[in-house]
């Protein structure tokens, strides 16, 4: 008989109703933050950043310190892995990220093989043993990749887009290079969260933030079937550890998420609410989610009472209170300790 874990994040994964949900919270190491915002200044630029292993570090303990979340999040991005490939990638001031893309078959063949990822990605399993070392005993330490249709979307646009037109072009019009390039990103992927797992990384969360743009048979193909492959691939190299989806916006996608990946729990956004997602996705496990991160800047009434009204709902089920989507720059820090005073006072 295994032991049961001990951290209240590991109890959630494992099924446990717990009387008090574990938090943490999407971006808790960010620009909201003054001091993330001077390390920042100190690395000289983000990408510098993700790969200057002490400054990663220290961005990640940031949160840790001043909230005592109990889970951190390696501090690092989604456009890592396919730059590890080959693409160039670079960050626009005020525009986000901009990538070299791939789009025909020969460019997905030119990308480099998979077991060269890690000659770029060394860096970031550096930040994970820090992290591991650094961290207080009772927080979770979390690693992370894009899932493989978001990560492509990238790839293929070169930069994020509010419709992710170009990669559904290329899905609908060659679909034989489209795929090339998902199952080169979903065999990367195992890699590398596989590395962040020797590394220290006691959880994975898989983001896949585009998933709600995938509609119908294209959802299963490309939301489900990747992230099903990633988790049963990282089950039988590291069994028991516990895993995290989020397919944002997938709507109805989220009931039997879980059971069709194998994820051990299912992350849900804003577009649903948290009595719908008790009611349809909690049943089949762990649920994250999923309080609207427009209440860090607003806070006030309305943020205790929704904080609440999270709380409440999933209160019969396992449970990890978070947001349902990253907290933004314009966030006030002060409202993140009230969420948290309310959830563990709830």
């Amino acid at each position: 008989m295994t032991a049961k874990p001990e951290k209240t994040i590991l109890r959630a994964l494992a099924g446990e109703t717990l009387p008090t949900p574990p938090i943490w919270m999407m971006r808790q190491a960010g620009r909201y933050l003054p001091e993330y915002r001077a390390t920042r200044a100190q690395a000289g630029d983000f990408l510098k950043l993700c790969y200057n292993p002490d400054l990663a570090a220290e961005v990640t303990l940031q949160p840790i310190r001043r909230y005592g979340f109990d889970a951190a999040i390696l501090f690092a991005d989604i456009l890592l892995l396919p730059q590890a490939l080959g693409p160039e990638l670079w960050f626009e001031t005020g525009e986000g990220p901009r990538m070299q893309t791939t789009t025909t078959m020969d460019q997905v063949r030119a990308l480099k093989p998979t077991e060269a990822i890690h000659d770029t990605l060394s860096p970031v399993y550096e930040t994970l043993r820090i992290l591991s070392r650094e961290l207080p005993r009772e927080t979770t330490l979390i690693g992370f990749a894009g899932a493989p249709w978001t990560v492509a979307t990238y790839m293929i646009a070169g930069r994020g887009s509010k419709d992710q037109g170009a990669a559904h072009a290329l899905k609908n019009t060659d679909r034989a290079t489209f795929a090339a390039l998902i199952d080169r990103i979903t065999e990367a992927t195992v890699e590398y969260l596989s590395a962040q797992v020797q590394a220290g990384a006691e959880v994975v969360k898989l983001f896949d933030s585009w998933a709600g743009s995938l509609k119908g048979q294209d959802f299963e193909d490309f939301a489900v079937k990747p992230a099903a492959a990633i988790i049963a691939a990282m089950k039988q190299r590291h069994p028991g550890l516990p895993i995290i989806a989020f397919p944002r916006e997938a709507g109805d996608g989220y009931v039997g998420f879980a059971r069709k990946t194998g994820a051990d729990c299912v992350a849900i956004d804003n577009s649903v609410t948290p009595e719908w997602a008790a009611a349809n996705v909690q049943p089949a496990g762990c649920v994250q989610g999923n309080l609207a991160p427009e209440h860090m800047v607003t806070g006030g009434e309305a943020l205790i009472r929704e904080t609440r009204r999270v709380v409440d709902a999933f209160r019969n089920g396992p449970h990890i209170f978070n947001l349902g989507h990253g907290i933004t720059p314009d966030a006030n820090p002060d409202n993140v300790q009230l969420m948290i005073d309310t959830v563990r006072g709830a």
